[in-house]
């Protein structure tokens, strides 16, 4: 007769899993959750694939969170866990242009964590959308935009520091490579869409447990 497994390794996986399935787990700030998952990840990993989900685990950024597998072809289509969702081209902006600070501050050799001001999220943006030419209303819309990038989980608000953001490096995972090394091509259709002549098309979709992140 097999030995059931004891409470303490039961609850061993099931903190990071609960952790996992709320949102992202980043290594900074929950350190000993983090040891857990990195000691226990290969019995994480067949949990969540029996429900369609992937760990994915990214132990240079110290973060991790889980998506949608793939389907196969001969299996039943399982109903999506984590949806999908379209971004708007102000916020699959927004994402291109922190990637590519994120992208310029590491290739420059600096601190982990990149922190930005508001004024500093507000130039870097502004020139890419339409003028209102009400500068209060602009401001106004774009800091729509950076709640929503925070919501996201992309982008988070400092304690007692309300207009200082740091950028959440799980964005690397979202906004590959690939995609920004064709980010100096897409300008011209961002500059196009400020003046009103085109609208481009977004970064793409993000999955749903983006809405969880923290």
């Amino acid at each position: 007769m097999t030995e059931a497994p004891s409470q303490e390794h039961e609850a061993g996986i099931s903190l990071p899993l609960i952790a996992l399935f709320k949102g992202v787990l980043y290594a900074d700030a929950q350190p000993q959750l983090w040891q857990t998952l990195l000691r226990l990840q290969a019995r994480v990993r067949d949990y969540v694939a029996v429900v369609g989900l992937e760990l994915m685990l990214d132990e240079t950024e110290g973060c991790a969170y889980l998506r949608q597998g793939p389907q196969t072809d001969d299996a039943d289509e399982l109903p999506r866990l984590v949806p999908r969702r379209q971004l708007s081209y102000p916020v699959s902006l927004m994402l291109a242009l922190l990637r590519r600070k994120l992208a310029e501050h590491d290739a420059a050799g600096g601190a982990t964590r990149l922190v930005l001001s508001r004024d500093e999220i507000v130039e870097m943006i502004r020139m890419f959308l339409p003028e209102t030419g009400d500068e209060a209303r602009l401001v106004q819309r774009i800091d729509t935009h950076i709640n929503r990038t925070i919501e996201l989980g992309f982008l988070r608000r400092l304690r007692g520091q309300e207009d200082r953001y740091e950028i959440r490096r799980i964005i690397k995972s979202f906004v590959d490579a690939q995609w920004l090394s064709e980010f100096n091509a897409r300008l011209a259709e961002y500059h196009g869409h400020a003046a009103g002549e085109t609208r481009p098309e977004s970064v793409g979709q993000a999955e749903g447990d983006a809405d969880r992140r923290e």
